[in-house]
């Protein structure tokens, strides 16, 4: 076994390789980005070497500084955790010739199953099914456009590289071909430096199933049971969990053999995933191989028990896989979540901004939480903006759900955008929650179709959450009150009291909130017992509220109890409570007008543009693509908000723009 690894990733994936490494009494070595200075992987490991700037490509990308940095530090095996150079066959070539072993399969699988188009030959000469498509290196575009009509569409355009949904289109007819090949062979250029695609027949709600493999170098291979990833937005998981819902015995069964040939077919060696996807009537495909550990295998490790990255370190030290096909057994259901910081009411959006305020549910046998980050921590552009993978485990399903809720429900996240409340609104959806006992209700479309449930209307902040809002500026002016008090040198005297106390008049507060574009007020009246509230349709709540030491608001709103928690950034107010999350802002006067923003488009996110499809001049029509922006290698398209006229373009292509900023003048028609 080995005496210490180097760790060439980040994040989440860094920090659990390194606690298991630490278990198994193995040194780490970490790596990190001018950005990553103050990470939790680097303090996870016991060495840390700086390898360059923020961008990938400028650092976590660099296979001959890591590898100078692995003789340096006398690390004897280089991890690549997933993403960046995990897949990568000249790094692991790189890696056999520097005498540092490799912690994943040999070069030729890499090689074998890194391209979607070659996988497809070899899993057909091994009798592993495939869907109907175009696999072949011709990629002249008149070419794939008649093998897509050949197919019939709708088709799906896939990167040959990579995954993430990078570099993948769907396309519904004949018309929409040449902008969707364009544009997905440009997004998978971007992101694995290799435009090739391949054409698929698009299946009509399909599920998505995948197979975990194991194999080591004495001819032993076996799988450690499915995941089903059909929760899906722009084609990356939400949403994981093992077993598959209400798959049968049998499919489980031939699948499991299916992908032990997939893996001996290319002569693997460690941890792999067999992605398959699944018709209406059960029928299953091959879609590629992830030739790493997955972001979602802890859901594998719940169900089995098994510790998947030692197992990784065991096949690389030579050592035979610890268990047979009919040791492994399966235990329990778990569902993974993935926490991000993005805005899934704006297309799941990629949010940045500093985490001023995080509170994980509790860990114990039913609930994990794999992390990369800590409280304080800036979530930026250069890399996945994944805050933390929360998976629980029970018995069964219903168990596992019940739990993934309530965890859910604990995790407190404040300071920028993230997706903890559609989560929640997709575990409790029929659809999701009753798929095991109803399969047919769970496939990849599933969010699209139910859009309207799981991105309802907004609807005004509850009055119970103005009164916690209120309850919490109020508790924190008295302890302000109280500190200055014992400051002054004379604690007592009546100047420092925060009663309200008027001559001859009512004694009240009012506090004005911005909930959305509404302002809503909310007038305290001082009480001997507390407060009268009166909230903004009239109705009046009798309050009390007290903070413990670990911050918590213990309140009572007309003699209902609860606990809450209200944080506090400038005028930024997110209270969690029973009643959810909700985002306020105290009422902060405007210095500008609107209407001095009036006819620009400002940048969505924080990127580069990668193509200006207008000049000033220009008359569009609504809709009308205007520019296309990159950020964290996917594409996001700047339209037209209604008929009009360009007139200016602030930016070209190749331009960084940050948030907000106004990429184009743009005047509405008449």
């Amino acid at each position: 076994m080995f005496d210490k690894i180097l760790i060439a990733n980040r994040g989440e994936i860094a920090c659990r390789v390194a606690r298991t490494a630490r278990r198994m009494g193995i040194r780490t070595v970490a790596v990190y980005s001018e950005a990553d200075a103050r990470a939790l992987h680097v303090s996870a490991c016991d060495e840390a070497f700086l390898i360059g700037p923020p961008p990938a490509r400028e650092s976590y990308l660099r296979a001959e500084r890591i590898l100078e940095v692995a003789q340096r530090a006398g690390a004897q095996a280089v991890h690549p955790g997933y993403g960046f150079l995990s897949e990568n066959e000249g790094f692991a070539e790189a890696c056999a010739a520097a005498g540092v072993t490799f912690i994943g399969p040999p070069p030729a699988a890499i090689r074998a199953m890194g391209s979607k188009s070659n996988s497809k030959q070899l899993m057909e000469k091994a009798g592993v099914p495939l869907v109907p498509g175009y696999h072949g290196d011709d990629q002249d575009p008149a070419l794939l456009a008649r093998e897509a009509e050949r197919i019939g569409f709708p088709v799906l355009i896939k990167a040959s590289a990579g995954g993430g949904g990078k570099g993948m289109r769907v396309v519904r007819t004949a018309a929409e071909f040449a902008d969707a090949l364009a544009s997905a062979k440009r997004e998978a250029a971007s992101a694995f430096g290799d435009d090739h695609v391949l054409i698929e027949r698009y299946l009509m709600r399909p599920r998505h199933v995948e197979l975990q493999v194991f194999a080591d170098r004495h001819g032993h291979c076996i799988h450690l049971f499915e995941r089903d990833c059909s929760v899906q937005r722009r084609h990356q998981k939400v949403l994981e969990e093992a077993p598959a819902p209400g798959l049968p015995p049998e499919r489980r069964r031939q699948m499991g053999s299916a992908a032990v040939a997939a893996a001996r077919a290319v002569g693997y060696e460690g941890a792999g995933t067999v992605e398959f996807i699944l018709d209406a009537s059960g029928e299953f495909f091959f879609m590629e191989m992830n030739t790493r550990l997955q972001v979602e295998h802890p859901v594998t490790e719940k169900i089995t028990g098994l510790d998947l990255v030692e197992w990784q370190l065991r096949v690389a030290a030579g050592e035979p896989l610890p268990l047979a096909q009919d040791q492994v057994m399966l235990r329990g259901h778990a569902i993974e979540a993935r926490i991000y910081a993005e805005d899934p009411a704006r297309g799941f959006m990629p949010a940045t901004g500093r985490l001023t305020h995080l509170r994980e549910p509790a860990q114990s046998a039913h609930v994990r939480v794999d992390t990369g980050v800590r409280e304080g921590d800036e979530i930026g552009v250069h890399y996945d903006p994944m805050i933390a993978k929360l998976i629980c485990w029970d018995t069964d399903r219903d168990g596992a759900l019940r739990r993934l809720r309530q965890a859910l429900s604990e995790y407190q996240v404040a300071g920028l955008t993230n997706n903890i409340a559609f989560l929640s609104a997709v575990t409790a959806h029929r659809a999701f929650a009753e798929a095991h006992r109803d399969p047919a209700l769970l496939d990849t479309g599933l969010i699209e179709r139910h859009a309207a449930e799981l991105f309802p209307a907004a609807v005004p902040v509850p009055d119970e959450v103005l009164a916690i809002a209120v309850l919490s500026e109020l508790v924190h002016a008295d302890t302000a009150a109280r500190e200055r008090a014992q400051a002054s040198g004379d604690p007592h005297s009546p100047w420092h009291a925060r009663d309200g106390w008027r001559m001859n008049e009512d004694n009240f507060h009012v506090f004005r909130f911005v909930d959305g574009d509404n302002v809503v007020p909310v007038i305290a009246h001082y009480r001997s017992d507390g407060y009268l509230l009166e909230m903004p349709g009239g109705a009046s709540i009798q309050a009390q509220a007290s903070e413990a030491a670990d911050g918590a608001l213990h309140v009572d709103l007309g003699g209902v109890r609860s606990v809450a928690h209200a944080i506090r950034r400038g005028a930024d107010l997110t209270v969690f409570s029973v009643h959810g999350t909700h985002r306020l802002a105290l009422e902060v006067r405007q210095t500008i007008g609107d209407d001095e923003a009036a006819g620009s488009l400002a940048a969505p996110m924080p990127g580069s543009v990668i193509q200006v499809l207008v000049g000033a001049g220009d008359q569009v029509e609504k809709g009308a693509p205007l520019m296309i922006i990159e950020a964290m290698k996917m594409e996001h398209t700047i339209a037209a908000p209604r008929a009009g006229t360009v007139k200016a373009v602030f930016f070209a292509a190749g331009d960084q723009v940050q948030e907000g900023v106004n990429l184009l003048e743009f005047e509405a028609a008449a």
